[in-house]
Formats: structure tokens, sequence, C-alpha cells
């Protein structure tokens, strides 16, 4: 976006944004309202008045007052996902990458520039990225990780279970998808702290986002590397081996996008919907009554606080026209998720139930849609069901205005989420989830990607038994039964 584009008095005088302690504070040059600093605590409410002092599109400032359009509309947010002849994702395009206003230490650099992944490519060669990973998504068998994501589920609730209070954001929430995505991508050994910690901070903006990014890319470039000598039936493995033949550079990028999205995605959607079904009553009601199932209840939250709240971003290819305001070529446009899916001629009642209705933005649309939004369901479907089996009586353990939230341009989300229930046993993580476990008949030794006795540190095998069924409860005598019984003195 040229400078010119977004400026509301005609020139780009810095001296004309407000000194600080003004009220305008949060306004960059021109008057122009920024998307980072202070600002950035309550971005909804930024959005709010964007849209009413400009309509579906507006200007906005990212980090160093470099310029962009945020688009807040429905219709125009899916018109430009749905339109590759105006809009893509190539940051190339960008003219501020083009003059230097965005410097290579920018902090949102690490999703800021071009990448030799689908994500960021256009035509034939899109196809070609797009339908590697596509294909290689067709081979996750779902049963069985639905069946990883419970005994990974277990195995995360047995460690705080018993304490009768545990933070589900650092002790579940952060942790879960990881524990998931580490497996389906073949490398489990890679879990622990650090890795979450990484993928959490990447997408920050922060001074560390670099860093983190390159401990991520460091450990996925291993993996290529170890499973182009021995090849194994992971999401990995079939990546490799698809006709394209991706280089490991690609290899180790479409690693790295889908690590991220799907991580950062499902550790956000956790937190919003356990947060709804401890603070609102008739949520929770709406479970527990069966009005409502757990996949519902997802959905729900995907349209009210989506993991993403905007997606960095979109560029036109021409000189353009879109939701009233005038787009130069080599624009850049930020996907607004969060501001379209609350746009009120889709939704003039934000308290209506949106069940059945998947029209959400969450997962973008067009020829970018998330490929793998099917793993974050399912993480979320049965995580949230598992941990609320385990523990019914679980209540927030503070008052809900204390709960904290940390926010950056990419999304909003939950610092902790504090919980109080009943001390319970832990189970046998092989056993389906229940208020009640049978006693464990020897130790739970599962770990989260289990290693075989004859398996060495760089080879973990991960294959688990199969889960023991639950044993059937013995069934009371009919009441006939029971009345022969009494008669014959028994």
């Amino acid at each position: 976006m040229t400078p010119e584009s977004h400026s509301l008095t005609g020139t780009d005088d810095p001296s004309l944004g407000p000194p600080p302690g003004c009220p305008a504070h949060g306004l960059g040059p021109g008057g122009v309202r920024r998307l980072y600093g202070p600002e950035a605590e309550d971005l909804g409410a930024v959005y709010e008045k964007l849209r009413a002092e400009h309509g579906p599109v507006a200007p906005v400032l990212l980090h160093d007052d470099v310029p962009i359009w945020v688009v807040l509309g429905h219709a125009e947010n899916m018109h430009m996902a749905r339109t590759p002849s105006q809009f893509c994702r190539d940051s190339r395009l960008w003219t501020a990458v083009q003059d230097g206003t965005v410097k290579p230490d920018h902090p949102l650099m690490p999703i800021i520039a071009w990448q030799p992944m689908c994500s960021h490519a256009e035509g034939d060669e899109h196809l070609r990225l797009r339908g590697a990973v596509t294909a290689a998504m067709s081979t996750i068998d779902y049963r069985g990780i639905r069946r990883h994501i419970n005994r990974a589920t277990q195995y995360l609730v047995n460690k705080f279970c018993e304490e009768g209070r545990a933070d589900l954001v650092s002790q579940f929430c952060e942790h879960l998808p990881m524990a998931v995505m580490c497996e389906i991508l073949g490398m489990p050994n890679e879990y622990n702290d650090r890795i979450v910690q990484a993928a959490r901070d990447l997408l920050k903006g922060t001074e560390t986002s670099i860093a983190s990014n390159a401990y991520i890319m460091d450990a996925l470039m291993r993996l290529t590397a170890l499973r182009r000598a021995a090849p194994k039936e992971d999401f990995t493995s079939h990546l490799i081996n698809h006709p394209a033949r991706l280089n490991d550079e690609e290899i180790g990028q479409h690693l790295r996008l889908v690590l991220i999205a799907a991580y950062e995605n499902t550790a956000n959607l956790l937190a919003n919907v356990l947060r709804v079904v401890l603070t609102d009553p008739r949520f929770r009601a709406q479970l527990n009554g069966g009005q409502m199932t757990v996949p519902e209840a997802v959905e729900q939250s995907l349209w009210d606080e989506p993991p993403f709240s905007t997606i960095l971003g979109y560029f036109a290819k021409q000189d353009t026209e879109l939701g009233g305001q005038r787009i130069r070529k080599g624009d850049g446009l930020l996907l607004g998720i969060a501001p379209g899916n609350v746009d009120p001629r889709v939704r003039p009642d934000l308290k209506a139930n949106m069940q059945g209705n998947r029209s959400h933005l969450a997962f973008s649309g067009g020829p970018h849609e998330c490929p793998g939004q099917d793993i974050g369901r399912a993480i979320a479907d049965v995580g949230v069901d598992a941990l609320l089996t385990r523990l019914p009586d679980i209540q927030l353990d503070c008052e809900e205005h204390e709960l904290r939230w940390q926010a950056s341009i990419s999304n909003r989300h939950l610092v902790e989420l504090p919980v109080k229930f009943a001390p319970r046993p832990q189970q046998d993580v092989t056993q389906q989830p229940s208020i009640n476990p049978a006693p464990r008949q020897s130790p739970n030794n599962w770990r989260v990607g289990t290693q075989e006795p004859s398996a060495t540190a760089s080879e973990p095998a991960t294959a688990v038994a199969e889960p023991t069924p639950m044993p059937e409860p013995a069934r009371r005598p009919g009441l006939f039964r029971r009345l022969l019984r009494w008669w014959g003195g028994k």
C-alpha cells in the first residue's frame, strides 16, 4: 500500500501524529490506527472503531508503522480469499517489501517473508505443492489419531488429576496439540516444553520470534533428513515420497506450515471452548443436557473466538476496489477473521446460536483454505470430551474478570485458565475416560511418543497397544426373576 492511500488528510507528515499522552494514542502518521503496542490489547474494539470509520475495509499500521489494509467484512474477506486473479499470498509483490519499508529484521518477518510453500504459491506451482500436502494428509489414519489424542489427553490429565487444581492453558491446551502433531509428523521424540514455547512465540512478533522460528526449522530439517534416509508411515515420509518430488527446503517449510498452523489454531481453540464451558452456565447446560454436542460447541467457538484473529497477508495483483476502498497494485491486506465473523451484515445478533453453520472464516477459504482443519477439530472434540469425562465437576478457580489475555495481531489467547475439581486417581491411558476408573494393573509408563525397548533415541517406535475395552457392568436381574427368587426363599 502506498502512503497516500493510507492518509486521511492527504499528506504523510509525521508531525500530524498525536503527541505522547494524547487521547488519540494508538494513532500513527496521518491519523492511521496501529495494530500493535497498547492498541493490541483490545483489537476487537479497534476493529469496530475502524468499521464505523471506514466500512468493511480500513487502513491500519503494522509494527514499525508499515501500512496495510485490514478487511473487516465477511463478504469482502471471502471475495479476497476466493479471487486469485486479483489477490495472492506472494509477499514478494508487496510494495512495502519491494521498497524496503519492511526491514529484514521486522518482528513479523517469520510470517511475512516469502517461502517455497503452497500457501505462498499460485497456479501450477500451487497445485503441485498443495497436491503433495493434501495427498500426505489423506494418508493420516484418523481413527488411530483419535485414539492417540485420547491417550495424550489421559497422559496430561494424569499429571494433575490428583492435585485437585490445574492451569488448563499451560498444563493441557498448550501441550495436547503439540503432542499430537509431533506424532502425526513422525517426530514424537521432539515433543517437549521447548518446542511448545517456541511454537507459541513464533507468531507473536516479539524480539525472540526469529530465534524461535530457527529452533523449529532445525528440528524439522533434521526430521526431513532422517525420513529421506529411513521412511516410515508418517506424514513426513508421505510428503517426501509424493510424485511432486519436493526438495528438502520445500519439505521443511511445509512441515513448519502444518505444524504451526495446526498447533496454534488448536491450542487457542481448546482454551476458548473450555473457557466458555467453565464461564457460561447455559453453554455447559446444553452440553450436559444433550442439546449440544462437543463438535457443535467447537463450531460455535470458531465463530465467536476464532483461534487466529487475522492472517497476514494477501497482496493485490492489480488495481482494484474492495469494500468501497481503492486498492492499488502491490497493496497488502490482512484477512480479518475475527472482525469478519462478527460482521453485523451476517450476524446482526451476536448471541444467536450458530449451530450447524460452518460459514465462519476460522479456516480461511478459497485455494488457501486450511488443509488440516479436520485435525484441529478432532483434537478439540476428543480432548474436550475426554477432559470433561475425567473431571465432570471441574470449575473455574477465579473470577471470570480476573482471566488475562495476551493479544497480538495474529491472535488473542488466554494466558491461564485456573480450575479446581475433586482430586481423582490416575487412569490407565489405554482405557476410555471414566469418572471412576478401574484400578490400574501395572504402573502407567505411557509417554507421548513411546519407545519400544529396542528403539534408539533417534528412532523411537510410536506404536502403542490397542485400547483395552472397559469391562461391562454386571446387570441387575429383572423384576420377574427377582420375584421367583423371593418366592423360592433365595
